[in-house]
């Protein structure tokens, strides 16, 4: 699925402001709203893994939404019409985001958690490697029709969504949970426990720091990108994003999370100014790059000091929770950066993020215990 997905991704920014005449506030309302509709989704996802009992099948409910979504992309006219597409392309997201996560969980041994969230984290980034480089390449030989690249981007949707439902098995032992309830009761809240509870606030705090990588694409085509090599700065990103995943996960597991965590976020600040350099295609792949290794050392830790936190009947409703502060937080810093791009330039937007990013590790140096 993060091929086809990262396929429309990445050429979304320049398909809305070129193509449809949008603004960088709309690119940044439309990934946040994104970003947000996903994280509400896997709160109310998770949730239902853990009371029915069940993960394959909303995993799979959500790749099927997702897969939906695409041809509406090729379909749009106007930037209401990406909005939509993108709304249900992340909701299919949102749903199968919580129970995926937990049923690896579910399959994983604890001291293991580290190594089987880089791994997942790794193969995702291999999708959106190959995506970026079948949108470059197509874009090459059908002479910049990004449309037919979406209506292309359909074929993966839908054999992922097969693959799901053939292949993926529930784990033996799993069972349903009619305790588990939204909102949840003060006596759930205690049972996630304070070392739950303070992981999550940090994601929030931390992730406040990271605007969508659809800027890095528009900073790009500022910076003088043909359209048609934009997608390889996606391809860049995630290659290092896949590279370096896995071993930063398994090193988590001997080393504990909080060196790479915070170094993660430290390599996020030293992107985002990198991206204040004007013109520069050095400082703009230099960005890429260390973008791509913040992702490796931060996205795959989070979301193991969850499995390493949560109480395991309610594994799915936690991972949803983190999921929902998450994507409050990626709305918040996507519309912000848009607003700050537009009226006063990518500059005065992307220092302001590095600021954010370098006070939450200030912050997260003290919250988080030193072998975490």
């Amino acid at each position: 699925m993060d091929m086809s997905s990262e396929m429309i991704h990445a050429l979304l920014p320049t398909f809305l402001v070129v193509g449809l005449g949008a603004s960088p506030v709309i690119l940044g309302v439309i990934e946040g709203v994104a970003d947000g509709t996903a994280s509400f989704a896997k709160l109310l996802s998770g949730w239902l893994s853990d009371r029915l009992g069940t993960r394959k099948w909303l995993a799979g409910l959500g790749y099927a939404l997702a897969a939906v979504s695409k041809p509406f992309f090729a379909l749009a006219t106007s930037a209401g019409w990406v909005l939509g597409a993108r709304f249900v392309d992340r909701l299919g997201k949102g749903i199968r985001g919580a129970p995926r996560d937990a049923l690896i969980a579910d399959l994983t041994p604890p001291e293991q958690h580290g190594a089987a969230y880089g791994l997942r984290q790794a193969l995702d980034s291999a999708g959106a490697v190959i995506g970026p480089l079948a949108a470059s390449a197509l874009m090459l030989l059908l002479d910049e029709n990004m449309r037919a690249i979406f209506w292309i981007a359909v074929i993966p949707a839908a054999i992922s969504v097969s693959l799901i439902v053939v292949k993926v098995s529930e784990p033996r032992g799993l069972r349903a949970n009619p305790q588990a309830r939204i909102p949840l009761r003060r006596k759930d809240i205690a049972r996630l426990g304070t070392a739950f509870w303070r992981v999550v606030a940090l994601a929030g705090l931390l992730l406040l720091a990271r605007f969508s990588e659809a800027f890095l694409l528009l900073r790009g085509q500022e910076t003088g990108v043909p359209a048609a090599y934009l997608p390889l700065l996606f391809v860049l990103m995630n290659s290092v994003f896949a590279l370096a995943a896995f071993p930063a996960g398994a090193l988590s597991d001997r080393i504990g999370r909080r060196r790479l965590l915070l170094a993660g976020f430290v390599l996020l600040a030293a992107a985002e100014l990198l991206l204040a350099v004007p013109g520069s295609a050095v400082a703009l792949v230099a960005a890429t790059l260390l973008w791509g290794l913040h992702l490796a050392l931060t996205q795959g830790l989070l979301v193991a000091l969850v499995a390493d936190t949560a109480a395991p009947e309610l594994r799915g409703t936690a991972f949803g929770i983190l999921h929902l502060v998450a994507g409050v937080s990626l709305l918040l810093a996507s519309t912000l950066a848009g607003a700050l791009w537009s009226l006063f330039g990518a500059a005065i937007a992307v220092t302001a993020a590095a600021s954010l990013a370098l006070a939450g590790v200030a912050a997260a140096s003290l919250w988080l215990p030193a072998r975490g």
